[in-house]
């Protein structure tokens, strides 16, 4: 019979400790921040790829196109 009440008790503490946490607004989510930090390493990266591939190859001006006369009918 002790044993029986241990677990009904341990039970009764981990769904409160679940529905405190759940409650919690300060929790941080580490998957979601690990996520948004290997976005931020991403970008940072794809910013310098692309710093270096514009000052090795730098594109023209781009020019305007000429007005079209209009056609004759």
């Amino acid at each position: 019979m002790q044993g029986c009440r241990t677990l009904r008790w341990l039970k009764l503490i981990s769904n409160d400790a679940l529905t405190a946490m759940s409650q919690d607004d300060k929790l941080i989510d580490l998957n979601a921040e690990r996520a948004k930090r290997i976005h931020d390493l991403n970008d940072k990266r794809l910013n310098e790829v692309r710093q270096a591939f514009e000052q090795a190859m730098p594109l023209g001006k781009a020019k305007k196109k000429p007005k079209n006369k209009p056609k004759k009918r």
